[in-house]
């Protein structure tokens, strides 16, 4: 299986040599398959963080490698990243940062309106995944017209509309009550099952964890261990979650709902 991501001895320290430095990452290294959803967890100030947004490329690594499609992110100049941004990746925000001026419509295609994709092409890529994640019928209002699981799950039909390589999403539940959390996550099902969709998505919460394939869990800097999901049912899988967060601390959330 090929790999979308490959994530070699990273590391990111924050301060000069003069002064003190904080050491956010320290060496970490994995690698997440296409087609595979993978989460990040650990502890407040554990750097999770720190390496999505060197992952996203809103961060450099002070040293290592970040390979997204094969490409070296570090390598990509201001003028490629803003390109690569685009074509490559796809982003969720814990809040869904829709613009109120556009429709959901123009929400969701924007990606592909600022790559000047033909019109009649946007309308059905637009209408695809806005049907799998249940927000067809939303596509005519504002942002400020729906509520917060809708506009949220109108982001997620934003960031994958243009069939990203990555999708990275930031505690994309943090700012939704159970049940539109639930409504969400098993939208991500939903687009990796139809489109294959690969998503990385940092998070507190172990509920949110597992409906993951695999969880990360990242401590001082460093992979501490990692969970596969395998043949596992969703209620098991958060157990085995539960057990890790109890050692590494971290604060999770869920109840397995």
């Amino acid at each position: 299986m090929t790999n979308v991501l490959e994530v070699r001895n990273l590391e990111k320290v924050y301060g000069s040599g003069r002064g003190s430095t904080t050491q956010a990452l320290a060496g970490v290294s994995f690698s997440v398959a296409t087609g595979e959803t993978v989460a990040i967890m650990g502890p407040s100030g554990s750097g999770k963080t720190t390496l999505l947004n060197c992952i996203a490329t809103i961060d450099r690594p002070t040293s290592g490698e970040v390979i997204v499609n094969g490409q070296d992110v570090a390598a990509l100049r201001q003028r490629q990243l803003a390109a690569f941004r685009r074509t490559e990746l796809g982003f969720i925000f814990q809040d869904s940062n829709l613009l109120d001026t556009l429709t959901c419509f123009e929400n969701i295609a924007l990606p592909l309106t600022i790559s000047r994709v033909r019109p009649a092409e946007i309308k059905t890529s637009v209408e695809t995944v806005a049907t799998t994640l249940g927000v067809a019928e939303l596509l005519d209002k504002y942002p400020y017209q729906v509520s917060g699981g809708q506009a949220q799950r109108v982001a997620a039909a934003r960031a994958i509309v243009a069939n990203p390589s990555l999708v990275l999403a930031d505690e994309p539940t943090g700012a939704l009550d159970s049940k539109n959390s639930q409504i969400l996550l098993e939208c991500f099902e939903s687009l990796n099952q139809r489109f294959d969709s690969t998503i990385l998505m940092v998070t507190h919460d172990a509920f949110a964890a597992s409906f993951c394939h695999r969880v990360l869990f990242i401590r001082d800097g460093r992979l501490f261990t990692e969970l596969r999901r395998g043949d596992k049912g969703r209620h098991d899988f958060f157990d085995d979650v539960m057990r890790v967060v109890a050692v590494i601390g971290g604060g999770a959330d869920g109840d397995g709902r």
